[in-house]
């Protein structure tokens, strides 16, 4: 896949129940712990909560939805990618376009288990400023920061 074949685009309720299922997907796969609130919930929020505060953009390959990240100007507060379209630079030009809108610091917390976030965060040249446990599904937490150099 050529990236020219991926668009960024900003999120539209049409794509509602395709982001809420990859979403539920990509998050199971990294924590290993089913979703805490209903499927219909979930689009509610994305739909109704997350747009009062974030700016929400999605990845989409013909049509299909293969990643989300919901951003202000400095804190990422989603970022999930399709199960079958990681590690192919989609979290990486999500993650840009938040670097590029940001004060110029960016704050994310990723799961103590999620090694694989960790790693990502880390390559790009974020930073360990704290840890904790303060989320809906009670799990050990890393709050990243990044700044621009």
């Amino acid at each position: 896949m050529k990236q020219n074949d991926i668009m960024i685009i900003p999120y539209d309720p049409k794509y509602a129940v395709q982001t809420v299922k990859m979403w539920r997907d990509s998050k199971y796969e990294a924590i290993g712990q089913k979703e805490v609130h209903s499927f219909e919930n979930h689009v509610y929020f994305l739909d109704h909560i997350l747009p009062t505060e974030f700016k929400i953009e999605i990845a989409v390959v013909e049509e299909k939805v293969v990643g989300v990240i919901a951003y202000h100007d400095s804190q990422i507060s989603q970022l999930y990618i399709h199960t079958g379209y990681q590690r192919l630079g989609i979290g990486s030009r999500l993650l840009e376009n938040a670097m590029a809108h940001s004060t110029g610091k960016l704050q994310v917390y990723t799961f103590e288990v999620n090694k694989k976030a960790q790693h990502f965060y880390e390559k790009k040249g974020f930073e360990i400023i704290g840890r904790g446990h303060e989320n809906e599904e009670n799990l050990p937490d890393i709050l990243y920061e990044w700044k621009a150099g």
